[in-house]
């Protein structure tokens, strides 16, 4: 029998729309026809003895061409005659990517990527939505077929490299950097290429994601209009203000899109009913056996797969019967066949937190694009900057007849990877539950079209979980951080230590400027072995040649690049590693421990080389002169940020030798605490000129453990408090990259390294401002010198203001950028050099080049300028490279360094756990919240299920706010969640895991105030703001 066809509208001008009147009755006519079409006899019966298709459109004089589509495949009808209508279409498919809906009624409604201002889009996403369905259909032949379906295919078939490369030229394609939400990995962003004005593009599900992890580099292309987002603030504001109104066309048009999208619906629905008996013969895939064998095995990975959102078709559903099998649509809108989720045993799919365009009335359609967030589907991968490593454990798959076991990454953005039983540990299958409390590295060796899960790997077995040991470990290698020992060619490399220790040429000395005479010290953390920076002060008689008195300030840094040669081995492991790695307990170094800690390290006692910048200023801070050069340097003693705090707070005290550590040549301990106050004092005026100027300070909270005696385990915990000591050493730092940006920006305009911080996202800084007037905070976000000033307040010792300040930086943080890493040569404006959060137009790395590789370059390129040396030949191109790589291993050392606390911090949760902690509300969803616990600066979701509740609790979409209904003793007990809500948080850790689990103890309403409420209340009643106890969490043994 043949296969039943409809005629579609493929409109080639949208002013031949027929009258509204004959419109109507056109579509009472049409929906009374298609009404009495239930079967394919129906149909048959319907079709003209010409064969051609019943007229369900426009009337035949009208000049919009027809087009033939077979329902089984959604492929044009190749007997069609309309190719000018088909290549018009595959042209503006290949533009906006042509995805498969099939949902009932609403999921019909599919607009193209423009606006659909006219009939002609209506009617072109009408004929995808008509293939969506047909593809539904196809699907449902395919369970009363399935004993000869083969092997389903989850994911498209990746773009060539020609394809993505033509189609990044022509512009039907996008490249950018795949960001995956953690907390809900099914979502994931990319840069909007078009500024940031424009929300992120979102990619939303796993078949439109197509196998892309975490950081690749991805080729996307840009979903049909009616599959992006509704931002739903911006819908509800348009809907508000213009009900009756259509941004750029008329009422009458909009009404046609209504009209004719109805009929294309009101058609295919009929028709698809009529085919639901149809068999159809799915597409054919080759699969290679070993594929095929796994992809039949685990029916429960796939269940567990499906209830974290990605939608996809077992291999062996046949082995259900029809009444455990349920139909859904997938988030690309495709209907498919899954097994209910009660023969699972798994809770149903959680429904989706959006609404795409299809979701809304017809008559809205014409909405703005302002109210919209464009979607993509990856078509391919144009660089893996995931490693495809994981951390995770081993479970038993049932079903997979010991042939293969499923591996579960602790990191949900990774995906479950099936492990062939050859691979694994002696006797898994015996005591899997044994095996399930070690930890394994895996990595992903492929992930075919037609699996649900990867192919990996077992790498190795770490060990425990919840160990340190082993869980750094995991996280090191998945992050892809050398650990290896420095090879023999970069020993090599190295000068020759002799018996009595490694002493600088005099000849090298004669080419310096000699400071050994100079009162040189350094200021640095208790447990810092690396010192690369030292600071000098002393009193200048003449500073700007007007008889001004002053002062000469110096900032001393390592002199690297005199052991480190360009392009030698040891120059390649530095460039390599790009960072030292700094975990809670150990460092993982970017040089040989030789030059980090000995050679180069700025040590007291020691001559040591040097690169410094000099400054004359006055006692206002006036910068009248600077000097750069190589120096040599003799530090008199090694000072901690709590020695140069003492001396700052208690500047009368007389401090014995015995308060302080060694000082050499003869220095008194007095002579040290002049040369700290008479810098600090020149500091305080420098930061002050800075934020005047504009500059912005977001604080984010850092961990500071104390360890035991081993170093290995944490016996305590508190936030790094900055001080005035360290704004000390800070503004000094700044002084001098500054500095030298601007001196090798001069002469080197495409070749110089220099780091920039590009303004914030406008989008999402607009929201963020909302939300902080929202809870009470309004904020003037024009500038980074507004946003600072709008934050000083907060400033301050006060354990609220603090607290205030805390929520409102971390608001704030969501929209800043990265600050990065660029070749000058590389930027089309000088203005692209601009760091936003300084707000100075040149800024580099100078100061840390033992533990930073751009500061090597800087250093290099500072001493051709002096004419130290020759410039690096290095092009435009390799320093861009260079500048890139250390900006993706700048963000990894960062990740991994907050990881390595949130570790420590669960071991230590457990380990002295419950812990009870004051908390702020900083984000209300409707089952779970977020809360920023104020004494540790770290952020924990308390879920709604994991509390004592009476009844569910009530969700407030509009303002955010959650109500509990506690059952205590005293009967039932209502809490008011919203932002900045002060909640009572206890911590306790999870069994065998570094993770630890939060709940919060019952309050009624008049006893869980908002930080606003309580700042107002102390406020009004003339309360000093210090009063606020947020408590106080004794870090002991229990």
């Amino acid at each position: 029998m043949a296969t039943p066809e409809v005629e579609i509208l493929c409109p080639q001008e949208v002013r031949n729309v027929p009258s509204k009147e004959f419109r109507k009755h056109r579509r009472r006519r049409v929906r009374t026809n298609t009404n009495e079409v239930t079967s394919v006899r129906g149909i048959q019966e319907m079709k003209p003895s010409d064969g051609s298709a019943p007229k369900c459109g426009a009337p035949t004089n009208n000049v919009i061409s027809k087009k033939k589509f077979r329902p089984d495949r959604g492929t044009p009808n190749p007997g069609s005659s309309t190719k000018k209508c088909d290549s018009e279409r595959q042209a503006k498919s290949s533009a906006s990517g042509r995805v498969l809906n099939a949902k009932p009624q609403n999921a019909l409604r599919r607009m193209p990527n423009a606006k659909p201002q006219n009939n002609v889009q209506a009617a072109s996403c009408g004929q995808q939505q008509q293939q969506g369905m047909r593809q539904t259909n196809g699907n449902s032949n395919q369970l009363q077929n399935s004993a000869s379906r083969p092997a389903k295919t989850f994911f498209k078939e990746y773009m060539s490299d020609d394809e993505i490369r033509a189609g990044l030229a022509n512009g039907t394609l996008l490249k950018g950097q795949i960001r995956i939400n953690q907390r809900k990995f099914e979502e994931a962003f990319i840069d909007n290429p078009n500024g940031s004005e424009l929300p992120d593009i979102a990619v939303l599900g796993m078949p439109d994601r197509n196998r892309a992890l975490h950081s690749d580099i991805v080729a996307i292309r840009i979903k049909p209009r009616c599959n992006w987002v509704v931002n739903e603030d911006a819908y509800k504001s348009w809907r508000s203000e213009n009900r009756s109104k259509v941004p750029g066309s008329s009422a009458d048009e909009c009404d046609a899109v209504v009209e004719v999208v109805e009929e294309i619906i009101d058609t295919a629905s009929s028709l698809v009913i009529a085919s639901e008996t149809q068999q159809v013969a799915p597409a054919q895939t080759e699969i290679p056996a070993g594929v095929q064998e796994m992809n039949a095995a685990p029916s429960s990975c796939y269940a567990d797969t499906q209830a974290n959102g990605s939608a996809v078709v077992p291999a062996d559903v046949d082995s259900y019967e029809a009444s455990d099998l349920i139909e859904v649509a997938d988030d690309s809108g495709e209907a498919i066949t899954l097994v209910s989720s009660e023969k699972l045993n798994m809770k149903p799919i959680k429904k989706k937190s959006y609404r795409v365009l299809s979701d809304l009335p017809l008559e809205e359609w014409c909405i703005p694009d302002d109210c919209l967030q464009r979607t993509a589907e990856v078509v391919g991968i144009v660089e893996q900057k995931n490693s495809r490593l994981a951390m995770g454990k081993l479970e038993i798959s049932l079903g997979a007849q010991r042939k293969w076991a499923k591996f579960s990454p602790s990191d949900s953005r990774m995906p479950r990877m099936m492990i062939e039983a050859s691979q694994l540990p002696k006797d898994f299958f015996e005591r899997p539950q044994d095996f399930g409390k070690f930890l394994f590295l895996a990595k992903i060796v492929e992930w075919a079209q037609n699996s649900v899960m990867a192919r990996g790997s077992l790498e190795k077995e770490l060990g425990l979980a919840g160990d340190i040991d082993a869980e750094t470990e995991g996280l090191l290698l998945t992050n892809n951080v050398d650990t290896r020992e420095f090879s023999e060619g970069v020993i090599e490399c190295l000068p020759t230590v002799p018996e009595g220790g490694w002493k600088i040429d005099e000849a090298e000395i004669a080419k310096r400027r000699d400071l050994r005479d100079e009162i040189i010290f350094t200021i640095d953390p208790k447990t810092a072995r690396d010192l690369d920076d030292a600071l000098s002060i002393s009193p200048c008689e003449d500073v700007d040649g007007c008889g001004t008195p002053g002062w000469e300030i110096g900032v001393h840094i390592a002199d690297v690049t005199y052991f480190v040669f360009e392009n030698t081995e040891l120059d390649e492991w530095a460039s390599q590693r790009a960072t030292s790695v700094y975990l809670v307990h150990k460092v993982i170094p970017m040089l040989p421990r030789l030059l980090c800690e000995e050679l180069c390290s700025l040590n007291a006692g020691v001559d040591r080389l040097t690169f410094s910048v000099i400054w004359k200023v006055d006692d206002k801070a006036n910068v009248y002169e600077e000097w750069f050069g190589r120096t040599v340097i003799r530090s008199r003693v090694k000072l901690t940020y709590e020695h140069a705090q003492d001396f700052i707070e208690n500047p009368e005290k007389d401090f014995l030798d015995y308060e302080m550590p060694e000082v050499s040549d003869g220095v008194t301990v007095h002579q040290l605490k002049e040369k700290v106050l008479q810098l600090n004092a020149i500091a305080k005026l420098l930061r002050q000129k800075r934020r005047e100027s504009g500059s912005l300070q977001l604080d984010q909270p850092k961990l500071k453990f104390a360890l035991d005696d081993d170093n290995k385990s944490p016996i305590g915990v508190s936030i790094c408090e900055a001080k005035d000591s360290n704004r000390l050493v800070e503004e000094f730092m700044l002084l001098a990259n500054m500095a030298v940006a601007r001196k090798i920006e001069r002469h080197y305009r495409k070749t110089a390294l220099l780091r920039c911080h590009p303004p914030p996202k406008a989008k999402v800084l607009r929201d963020a401002l909302k939300l902080c007037k929202n809870i009470g905070f309004p904020i003037d976000g024009t500038s980074s010198g507004e946003l600072s000033r709008a934050l000083a307040p907060f400033r301050s010792n006060s354990r609220l203001l603090r607290s205030i300040n805390q929520v409102l930086s971390m608001v704030l943080m969501k929209a800043m950028e990265l600050a990065r890493y660029f070749c000058t040569g590389s930027v089309a404006s000088e203005s692209q050099y601009h760091h936003y959060a300084l707000n100075v137009p040149f800024y580099t790395h100078f100061t840390s080049p033992i533990r930073r590789y751009p500061d090597i370059i800087v250093h290099r390129l500072l001493a051709a300028s002096l004419g130290y040396c020759e410039p690096s030949q290095r092009t435009v191109e390799e320093l861009e490279k260079i500048a890139q790589h250390c900006n993706d291993k700048k963000l990894i050392a960062k990740k991994v360094g907050e990881s390595s606390a949130e570790t420590f911090f669960a071991v230590l949760v457990h380990r002295i756990g419950p812990m009870e902690a004051k908390g702020v509300v900083v984000n209300v969803l409707d089952m779970a919240f977020d809360v920023l616990l104020i004494k540790y600066g770290v952020v924990k979701r308390v879920y709604v299920k994991s509390l004592e509740m009476k009844r569910e609790p009530s969700f407030e979409e509009s303002s955010s706010r959650l109500t509990l209904y506690w059952s205590t003793d005293n009967g039932v007990v209502e809490q008011l969640i919203q932002m900045c809500t002060i909640v009572d948080v206890v911590l306790t850790g999870e069994p065998n895991s570094t993770k630890f689990d939060a709940v919060i103890k019952a309050k009624s309403k008049d006893d869980s105030p908002t930080l606003v409420e309580l700042w107002r209340y102390l406020e009004s009643a003339g309360a000093d703001v210090n009063d606020l106890d947020f408590g106080s969490i004794m870090l002991e043994d229990s």
